[in-house]
């Protein structure tokens, strides 16, 4: 036992610092995470969304060629509500197969369109290289107050994922809640429309961000003894402005905890610090989660690399040797 912890304090100190040292001394002492250099690299992939204009092509660009080199195992590019960015997805994508190392995973929805209309956007992807699909049933479009599927369209995202089956031997993501989906009459039947989509034909999940580690090892917990098997990997949101992320969560369901506040309190002019505390706070929770066991994060990128690339640094990612010539 380290004889520290029963050593004499000098009385000669002050009353207020010999306190400290007694608080010290016998208080509980607690385990740091692993090493970094105890835990391999997790594998990561990358989310990008379809810019609108031409200043926002160069930053997504700028983005895709800083964060190439780390080798990620996919980035899914984004489409938008009622596939309002179905030409720009497809654009960014085709480039992305066509110019980089990458693996693109192209997300594809169901609302407003046809099952034929969908089948068809999903062949042009085949036809483009893409091998990889993030099923999705997508948001309502601007203005709609809740969802409706189209009449001759795909319902839900299970009966896409099956209908994507049938069209080419795609791989397959679609999404789950560990804090359930907003529209979800309770956490069980989200978690059945989960298992409905895997059993359709999906071979990944990828959560929704969350900001409680906890959450998500519950809703493990759930999935396992739900039967499902496949790989649910956590979305992870680095957090550079808190405001617009606490507007956002609070339609997506998220929940934002006290601590997070706190955290980014009077920084609402700071930019610097407020993505040094972003890229400590996304890096601490995947570490958690890897002394967790879980070795697969998707970040969800907002088309910035800064903090992604630094938070994928500190978790021992680097960047892909080029081979040398003979």
């Amino acid at each position: 036992m380290d004889q520290t912890l029963n050593a004499p304090v000098d009385r000669r100190l002050p009353d207020a610092t010999r306190g400290t040292l007694q608080r010290w001394l016998t208080g509980p002492r607690v385990d740091g995470l692993p090493q970094l250099a105890a835990l391999p690299a997790p594998a990561l992939s990358f989310e990008f969304f379809p810019p609108k204009t031409d200043a926002l092509e160069t930053q997504l660009w700028a983005c895709i060629r800083r964060l190439e080199p780390l080798a990620p195992q996919f980035v899914s590019v984004t489409y938008g509500a009622g596939g309002t960015t179905q030409a720009r997805t497809h654009a960014t994508l085709s480039r992305i197969v066509q110019e980089t190392s990458l693996t693109p995973a192209a997300h594809l929805t169901c609302v407003g369109a046809s099952r034929g209309e969908v089948d068809d956007v999903a062949r042009a992807y085949w036809a483009a290289g893409v091998r990889h699909i993030v099923a999705l049933r997508g948001d309502p479009p601007v203005g709609a107050e809740r969802y409706e599927a189209h009449p001759e369209g795909y319902a839900y995202a299970a009966d896409l994922v099956a209908g994507l089956s049938r069209v080419a031997p795609f791989e397959i993501s679609v999404a789950a809640y560990p804090e359930m989906h907003p529209t979800a009459l309770s956490a069980e039947h989200d978690l059945d429309n989960l298992k409905r989509k895997i059993d359709a034909g999906a071979t990944r999940a990828i959560t929704q961000y969350f900001f409680d580690t906890d959450i998500f090892l519950r809703f493990l917990d759930r999935c396992l003894a739900a039967g499902i098997t496949v790989p649910i990997v956590p979305g992870i949101m680095p957090v550079s402005n808190f405001t617009q992320m606490k507007k956002f969560s609070a339609m997506c369901g998220a929940g934002v905890p006290d601590w997070m506040g706190r955290l980014f309190e009077g920084l609402e002019d700071d930019v610097e610090t407020r993505r040094m505390v972003a890229s400590v706070v996304a890096a601490e929770q995947v570490r958690l989660l890897q002394a967790n066991g879980v070795d697969e994060f998707h970040f969800y990128t907002l088309n910035r690399s800064d903090l992604v690339y630094a938070i994928a640094h500190i978790l021992g990612a680097r960047p892909a040797k080029a081979p040398t010539s003979a």
